[in-house]
């Protein structure tokens, strides 16, 4: 589609069965090249059970169900349909701009941004600005709208914790074994929140959200913005706080366990993959030392994977894409977001390059986008990928302007 609309492309890859896209539309060169950004990869399916099918973008009550359709094949589509409207109607951006689509980003990037970013670096020269995933999503609270712009985002920080005991034969049990211990180390993750830590974004989106709802909410976002409060304030937030939480806590999950391989043979040793996501301007030692000091001496923590994040953000384009969205959807609040995942991003700020995660969806009220992703009947409203493409499209209007 693209090479008949008149774009370059070309194609990278590590693995010639999961190529990259890259693809370039000139622009007038009074700015540096802008870069669009999205992973074209998903997550499995396995287990799930879907009440439309998951891989045919069967279009139904309104919604684009399937596989990606939230996370991210519906931002790449709207940034392709913005793509292709600017080169119809003959916009000539500012500066040029470059599209990626990635193979790889649920897969960590080594097929895709981080391996794009490490061995082919010259593609992306003189880029200093980006959009991406993932924000532009509506929140609604205490009747405002609120769409969250993605400038910063936690870091992986993956840790395997071990825990051993006495072996032995199936037929004769061994009372708090390494079993036990197993089960004692899930839960004492699953019944302990770690240290806050209020980073600046994360202050910032809390006082932005403050200054805009009723005195209630104001007080209970003021309150998750002061380290001293935020405990007490994110218990009075009540179902909302899963929403913040994660943006001023350091986080594990236990995803996989192994243990044992042998149906009579009691194991001497059993480890449980830690999906860690810490906090920007955090070091994987804090977050060892912190969840050292709730599963216990005994717990063996070991560094598996990190990837750091980006450095502090640079707003300057910011302003740009909230008057974008207050043209779109007057009486909204943009806000700044600290995303509690993570991105590509963190690789191409490598080259200091800031993403914006700009993927704009105003979301029917009660929506609540994070239930979908990765799970099953992940869908997008129709009206949301066409909002999106609008915003986007307007993005590459304003870019390097006066406003910009």
């Amino acid at each position: 589609m693209l090479t008949e609309a008149g774009f370059e492309t070309t194609t990278r890859a590590r693995d010639p069965e999961r190529p990259n896209l890259i693809a370039r539309m000139p622009g007038a060169g009074k700015a540096p090249p802008l870069l669009l950004y999205g992973h074209v990869d998903v997550v499995t399916t396995k287990d799930q059970n879907w009440q439309q099918p998951p891989f045919e973008g069967r279009i139904e009550d309104g919604f684009v169900w399937g596989r990606g359709a939230l996370d991210m094949k519906g931002g790449v589509a709207m940034m392709l349909s913005a793509l292709l409207r600017a080169r119809a109607s003959g916009l000539e951006p500012a500066g040029d701009v470059l599209f990626c689509a990635l193979s790889d980003e649920e897969g960590f990037g080594d097929y895709g941004a981080k391996w794009l970013v490490a061995e082919h670096p010259e593609l992306f020269d003189g880029v200093r600005h980006a959009i991406g995933e993932f924000g532009g999503f509506t929140l609604e609270q205490g009747g405002r709208r609120f769409y969250p712009i993605q400038v910063a985002e936690k870091q992986l920080c993956t840790l395997r914790a071990t825990v051993t005991g006495p072996g032995g034969h199936g037929a004769r049990p061994i009372k708090g074994g390494t079993m036990h211990r197993l089960a004692r180390l899930l839960e004492s993750l699953d019944g302990v929140k770690l240290p806050v830590h209020v980073t600046p974004v994360a202050r910032q989106m809390m006082h932005a959200m403050a200054a805009a709802s009723g005195m209630a909410s104001a007080r209970v976002m003021r309150g998750i913005a002061n380290p001293a409060l935020s405990g007490a304030a994110l218990r009075l937030a009540g179902d909302r706080a899963k929403n913040f939480e994660p943006l001023v806590r350091n986080t594990v999950s236990a995803t996989v366990v192994r243990g044992g391989d042998k149906l009579n043979v009691i194991p001497s040793s059993a480890s449980v993959l830690l999906d860690g996501r810490l906090l920007p301007g955090l070091q994987p030692d804090d977050l060892i030392s912190e969840v050292q000091a709730v599963v216990g001496a005994d717990v063996k923590l070991e560094l598996v994977r990190y990837d750091p994040g980006p450095a502090d953000p640079d707003m300057s384009m910011f302003d740009t894409l909230t008057g974008i969205l207050r043209h779109l959807d007057p009486g909204c609040v943009p806000i700044p977001l600290l995303l509690a995942g993570v991105t590509d991003g963190r690789f191409f700020s490598q080259l200091g390059i800031q993403t914006y995660g700009f993927l704009p969806m105003r979301l029917p009220p009660g929506f609540d986008f994070w239930d979908y992703i990765h799970g099953a009947d992940e869908r997008i409203p129709v009206d949301a990928v066409d909002f999106g493409a609008e915003a986007v499209y307007r993005a590459l209007e304003r870019y390097g302007g006066a406003d910009a």
